[in-house]
């Protein structure tokens, strides 16, 4: 694993020792910040089910002025906090250790972009999506984007989101959700 593009291209990212850990594959991390391009340059960033922390890194690599980084294992937590040493990440970089529902309802939104990526079959997402909008974590021109097993079919509208892209790279989907606006009603 490494960092793809901007100021810490080429950085070595540490992976995980276990399969507890499934970081998203380079091919992936690239399609996603590809449709994302000119919306990380100042962005505030959320990595919710962060892993090994690469793509809220990407994220700052590319631009994001701030990342909070969120997972319940202590093993990832510990892999986000060597990854953003390693790249030489300070003050713009917060690390959340906990449940993902008690972390959601104590942040302060919103997020121009939230990555989520659950584990894979869990059931997971409903809540999160839940609690992204009673939030109001990401901004009303914000993008979501969540990765999801392949076999997985998130909805095309969900909790005031609604579903612009879908792709599958390989193991998985990436479904790219926007806020509803009052043009969206007409």
């Amino acid at each position: 694993m490494r960092v793809i593009a901007g100021i810490y291209k080429g950085r070595k990212l540490r992976s995980p020792e276990n399969h507890d850990i499934r970081p998203t594959s380079d091919k992936t991390k690239e399609a996603m910040f590809s449709m994302l391009t000119g919306r990380t340059e100042g962005a505030r960033v959320l990595d919710l089910f962060a892993g090994s922390g690469a793509l809220g890194i990407e994220a700052l690599s590319r631009g994001a002025k701030a990342c909070v980084f969120v997972d319940s294992s202590r093993a990832a937590v510990r892999l986000i906090k060597e990854n953003l040493a390693g790249c030489g990440i300070g003050e713009e970089a917060t690390v959340r250790t906990g449940d993902y529902r008690r972390v959601l309802e104590t942040l302060e939104g919103p997020f121009d972009i939230i990555f989520m990526d659950p584990p894979y079959d869990k059931g997971l997402a409903e809540e999160a999506f839940r609690l992204i909008d009673e939030g109001e974590l990401l901004a009303p021109d914000g993008i979501l984007i969540a990765e999801h097993g392949k076999n997985e079919d998130y909805p095309e509208e969900i909790h005031g989101l609604f579903r612009e892209k879908e792709r599958r790279y390989g193991i998985c989907k990436c479904s790219i959700y926007r806020c509803y606006t009052p043009d969206d009603m007409v």
